[in-house]
C-alpha cells in the first residue's frame, strides 16, 4: 500500500481500493490530494491485473469537499496558476469517469462538494445510512462547474438546479431517490454490501465491461471535447479568483455568514 493522502493497494483477485487520507481535515481535497489521485488512477489504468476499483475514505467521513482554507490561498495565485490548478481538478475527475474497469464508492459520512462529484463519477455506489451530503460550492462563493456535467448526468438538471443553488444536505435515502446512489446498507456494514456487487463483476469479461462502459459514456455525452474541457478549467478557475469567492471562504472561515445573506422573514 502506497503512503500518503491517497492509499492504493491492489488484492490477488485485481480488486484495487483507493483511500482517501486525510481523516483530520475530514479528507477534504488539496493540491496534493488531487496530484495524488491522479497519480493513483494512473498507476491502476497501467496495471492489467486490476479488475474493479473500490474508492472510499479513511475515518469519520467519505470527502468533505475541498479544503476551503487551501482555497482561499490558491485564489490569490495569478490567472495561470489558478488556471492549473482547476486543469488537475478536472483531470482528476476525468481520470475516474474515464476509468476502463468498474469503480464502486463507498461512501459513510459526510459527502460533500467535489466529494458528490466522485460519487457522480464512479459507475456504482454504495452508501451507508449515516451518509449526508451537499453540493455545497455556491455556499461559499465558488462553483461546483467542473461536476456539474457528471451530476446531471446521475441525478438529472432538475435535482443539481436545487441541490446545487441551495447547498442543502440530503440523507442518503434522498441520494438513492435522485440517483446519486445506487444501494444503501446499515452503518458499518459497507464492506459486506459491495461483496456481491464485486463477485458479479467479476464474474463478467474483462474486456466486454471495459467496451460496455466506454459506449455508456460516449452516448451519454460524458466523454468531454477538448473545448467543452477547457470552457469548465476557465470558469471554474476565473470564478476561485473573485472578490464574492474571497468573502465567502472567508465568511466559513471565520464562522460567520458571509455579507450577502440578510436575514430577514419573506414577505416582511
Amino acid at each position: 500500500m502506497s503512503k500518503g493522502v491517497v492509499l492504493t493497494s491492489i488484492d490477488s483477485r485485481g480488486m484495487a481500493e483507493v483511500i482517501l487520507n486525510r481523516p483530520e481535515r475530514n479528507n477534504a481535497y488539496n493540491g496534493t490530494m488531487i496530484d495524488e489521485l491522479i497519480e493513483s488512477f494512473t498507476s491502476l489504468y497501467k496495471n492489467n491485473d486490476v479488475r474493479v476499483v473500490l474508492i472510499r475514505g479513511n475515518g469519520k467521513h467519505f470527502q468533505g469537499g475541498a479544503d476551503l482554507e487551501w482555497l482561499k490561498e490558491i485564489g490569490k495565485l495569478n490567472k495561470e496558476e489558478n488556471i492549473e490548478v482547476s486543469r488537475r481538478t478536472a483531470s482528476a475527475i476525468k481520470g475516474l469517469i474515464e476509468f476502463p474497469k468498474p469503480t464502486i464508492a463507498m461512501i459513510h459520512g459526510g459527502c460533500f462538494g467535489g466529494g458528490t462529484g466522485i460519487a457522480a463519477a464512479a459507475d456504482i455506489v454504495v452508501a451507508s445510512e449515516d451518509a449526508i451530503f451537499s453540493i455545497a460550492e455556491a455556499r461559499w462563493g465558488v462553483m461546483a462547474g467542473i461536476i456539474i456535467p457528471h451530476l446531471n448526468a446521475s441525478i438529472g438538471v432538475r435535482n443539481v438546479r436545487r441541490y446545487a443553488l441551495t447547498c442543502e444536505r440530503f440523507d442518503a435515502h434522498e441520494a438513492k431517490n435522485i440517483g446519486l446512489v445506487h444501494q444503501i446498507c446499515k452503518t458499518g456494514e459497507l464492506n459486506d454490501a459491495v461483496k456481491s456487487i464485486v463477485e458479479s463483476l467479476l464474474m463478467c469479461a474483462p474486456v466486454a465491461l471495459e467496451m460496455t462502459k466506454k459506449r455508456a459514456l460516449i452516448e451519454s455525452g460524458l466523454i468531454l471535447s477538448d473545448d467543452k474541457f477547457e470552457e469548465l478549467i476557465l470558469e471554474h478557475s476565473q470564478k476561485r479568483m473573485t472578490s464574492e469567492a474571497t468573502e465567502g471562504l472567508n465568511s466559513f472561515l471565520e464562522k460567520r455568514v458571509a455579507s450577502w445573506y440578510q436575514k430577514k422573514l419573506i414577505g416582511k
